[in-house]
């Protein structure tokens, strides 16, 4: 509760005193994270669909994700569940958390807004392999 405290008074900060570094998008942004939750401890056996259906008790999900393993082709354990509002979701973070869902207890947590590390810069991986005449 003090984690969404802190954050409603960081957007009325900047709400109230715009800065030249604030972009409209970024409130936008805001409201996202707000409304998006991280679920871990899924089960293999939790598709999307049950996902949803789980936290749809607390009002509409608007979009489930469960991470899958590529190599393994299942899921890692973990996922997302985003809400249409803010206090839906928050309601869900209150209820779920803790509770059994196909048989194992997850754990629901806001989502923190993912940390993008490419800055349209090529990452240099060493010297350039020198080209092979056939």
């Amino acid at each position: 509760m003090a984690a969404l405290r802190g954050m409603s008074q960081n957007l009325h900060r900047y709400i109230s005193h715009p800065s030249p570094n604030i972009y409209p998008a970024q409130l936008i942004f805001f409201r996202g994270i707000a409304s998006k939750l991280f679920v871990k401890d899924i089960s293999f056996s939790t598709t999307e669909e049950t996902l949803a259906e789980a936290f749809s008790k607390f009002g509409e999900v608007t979009e489930a994700n469960i991470v899958m393993d590529k190599v393994r082709n299942r899921s890692k354990g973990y996922g997302y569940v985003t809400f249409a509002k803010e206090d839906e979701a928050q309601k869900a973070l209150m209820d779920m958390n803790g509770k059994l869902l196909d048989g194992r207890v997850v754990f629901v947590d806001n989502a923190r807004p993912s940390r993008h590390f490419n800055s349209g810069m090529p990452i240099a991986r060493g010297p350039p392999e020198p080209a092979a005449d056939s």
